[in-house]
């Protein structure tokens, strides 16, 4: 066919060239193996393009793939880690000493803001709410003598000391009232129901308990090294991100990240940057970053390894892998495939070129099929028959 060159590979050449010695003629080649030679045979219908018969064997060798645009990245992928998001999150511990009594939540529990997580039976609180009927009950009965005291001292029936002198008295019960009331108040910060001297431990939000230490008859205390409850709205995490000092200047509040996990490998998950570290890891030379996760499945759970990408915040590009180029010099290739068994091979720039993907703008548009398995037997192809022209 005019315009259409044949190119077969050394292999081909071996098995499809029979020759045989009759009488110091050359036999010419039999029918099939005419058909092994046209089956391993490209055709090359442009200068960058390979056209391979439904047959060939190199076809097995070599596949493609369908790759959309998606936003670059500022550079290779992260390491990160989900965390809490602590707005969203309670701590939830105890301001009395006691003794758990029941435990109302487990992990895993839904819970409202209000609801019961334990009770506690706590003597502080008892000693508390004896001092302050035992403060009230004084309170009134001084109250009673200083308005006897005014009547009478209004008829000049008692001196005004003695009025004066009650009137002293109930000031002071009505401050040691308010001494005791305070008392129990700093005992019960968080609003905890107070019956007797057992206390309700209540839950300040919605959410979702996660973890708890609180057992049945455990001593709790002020100040113990973990909460009793943790609640959160797994809904909401934070995504801590270990940045290296050279890519800080290009990274900014607001930017998307584009989070990968382990857990689901065919899905991809997106934060945003809401704050920057003010320092640096002297060991590893790196900043930690955070950013905020929707995570409106649950799927993701705090304390998970991902890796993350921080995304540039304008321009889309085609992320190939490097497997898929073919570099010659100062220049890179790829070859897409525009029908079946048909190959073009296309200059291309690089946006950026990471450990295992680079990003491609001019040369590729997103959705086209491009050839991740193969690149180098297609490129060795076209380069013999520019050798043969």
């Amino acid at each position: 066919m005019q315009g259409l060159k044949r190119i077969t590979i050394a292999a081909a050449l071996g098995t499809s060239a029979l020759l045989a010695a009759c009488g110091g003629k050359e036999t010419p080649p039999s029918q099939e193996a005419q058909e092994a030679h046209a089956a391993v045979s490209a055709i090359k219908n442009s200068p960058d393009t390979l056209r391979y018969s439904h047959s060939a064997p190199q076809l097995a060798m070599i596949e493609a793939q369908n790759i959309p645009a998606s936003p670059v990245p500022l550079g290779d992928q992260l390491s990160a880690h989900l965390v809490y998001d602590e707005d969203v999150t309670a701590r939830i511990g105890v301001s009395i000493s006691g003794r758990i009594v029941a435990l109302k939540a487990a992990p895993g529990d839904v819970v409202k803001a209000g609801q019961v997580l334990a009770e506690i039976d706590s003597p502080d609180v008892g000693t508390a709410y004896a001092d302050i009927n035992k403060a009230k009950a004084d309170l009134d009965h001084k109250r009673r003598v200083y308005e006897r005291a005014k009547d009478l001292g209004e008829g000049e029936a008692i001196a005004a000391k003695d009025v004066e002198n009650a009137q002293a008295d109930y000031v002071q019960a009505q401050a040691e009232t308010a001494r005791a009331e305070l008392r129990l108040k700093n005992l019960n910060p968080n609003g905890m129901v107070i019956r007797g001297q057992r206390i309700s431990l209540l839950s300040p939000m919605n959410g979702v308990v996660t973890e708890r230490t609180a057992t049945p008859a455990l001593e709790v205390s002020p100040g113990m090294s973990s909460p009793l409850f943790v609640v959160t709205n797994p809904k909401q995490l934070w995504l801590m991100i270990d940045v290296p000092e050279k890519m800080l200047s290009q990274i900014k509040l607001g930017s998307t990240v584009a989070i990968e996990s382990d857990a689901y490998p065919n899905e991809k998950f997106t934060a945003k940057i809401v704050q920057l570290g003010q320092a640096v890891d002297p060991n590893s030379r790196r900043i930690t970053i955070r950013a905020r996760l929707n995570n409106p499945d649950g799927k993701l759970l705090p304390e998970m390894f991902v890796r993350a990408l921080v995304q540039q915040d304008s321009g889309t590009g085609v992320a190939v892998p490097n497997g898929a180029l073919v570099t010659r010099g100062i220049y890179s290739f790829v070859f897409v495939q525009t029908a079946p068994g048909e190959f073009q091979q296309r200059k291309v720039k690089l946006l950026t070129r990471g450990s295992s993907v680079s990003y491609v703008g001019e040369g590729l548009k997103g959705g086209e099929s491009i050839v991740t398995k193969g690149a180098l037997l297609l490129d060795a192809e076209l380069n013999e028959s520019d050798s043969h022209d």
